[in-house]
């Protein structure tokens, strides 16, 4: 069965630094590709091979088959075809997070439990926002101050980058709802770089490490309050929503969210 292609049509915000990848991709399917084989035409050399699901040996676990083969199992379905279009934009961070996963699985095996550092990668993996931005819109995120960052500082949104790089978060934007929350990686992506996503890949590539991750340095974001992302967040009313935009209620709460607290 082919891909349903009703909804990732490329021009929504969220898939603008996708959108290319996206739709050769996409014509190659049309023409008769699997998802695999399109993946692979596109990545080039310089990914991984991506290949049918049904490559992935019974009782292998799927991050130590692509840390051994180089080649990512893949389903004919939104969710994988996100995952390789996050994988041609962040090669070297994704195969970080794979070496990072494939390491943890041969020091603790596999069990039921994933254990916070496996946790945490699967997160990042799946759900993970990097955001570039002035400090004042920091300050404002970090203590869920969602009426100042959305409203009364929304001019400097003008000035700041939000990419996901989770590809379960952009699966549930192709049907979207005001709920659906990322995690913003805690580390400001720098102003130098700009838009250019690959020097966005070697300085998170980089910068992440096993120690820093098992922490889990991750803050919420219901995504679709970004200024321009959804015209229904052109009225202020849309943030009053507090079972989408949770205040942080207490003193200790703003600190913990903060990083002030002991």
């Amino acid at each position: 069965m082919g891909l349903d292609w009703s909804a990732p049509d490329g021009s929504q915000p969220w898939l603008v630094p996708f959108a290319p990848d996206g739709a050769a991709v996409r014509a190659a399917c049309e023409q008769g590709a699997s998802l695999p084989q399109a993946l692979t035409g596109r990545i080039g050399a310089a990914g991984p091979r991506f290949v049918a699901q049904a490559e992935l040996p019974d009782g292998m676990p799927y991050e130590r088959f692509i840390f051994d083969t180089d080649q990512v199992p893949t389903r004919e379905g939104l969710h994988d075809f996100f995952n390789g279009l996050v994988w041609m934009r962040f090669p070297t961070t994704k195969r970080l997070l794979n070496r990072l996963q494939a390491a943890e699985i041969a020091q603790v095996g596999v069990g039921p439990v994933r254990g916070a550092l496996r946790d945490a990668l699967t997160l990042f993996d799946e759900n993970a926002v990097l955001l570039q931005a002035p400090d004042e819109l920091w300050q404002a995120l970090i203590a869920r101050n969602w009426q100042r960052l959305f409203v009364d500082l929304r001019p400097l949104w003008a000035r700041a980058r939000v990419v996901l790089f989770g590809h379960a978060l952009l699966e549930k934007l192709a049907a979207p709802y005001k709920s659906i929350t990322g995690h913003v990686y805690r580390e400001p992506v720098p102003l130098l770089l700009g838009d250019d996503l690959a020097a966005w890949d070697t300085w998170l590539s980089a910068r992440l490490n096993a120690v820093e991750l098992a922490a889990k340095p991750f803050t919420p974001l219901p995504v679709l309050g970004v200024p321009g992302w959804w015209a229904a967040n052109e009225d202020s009313d849309f943030y009053a929503d507090a079972g989408v935009f949770r205040p942080v209620r207490s003193r200790v709460e703003t600190a913990r969210a903060t990083g002030f607290c002991c």
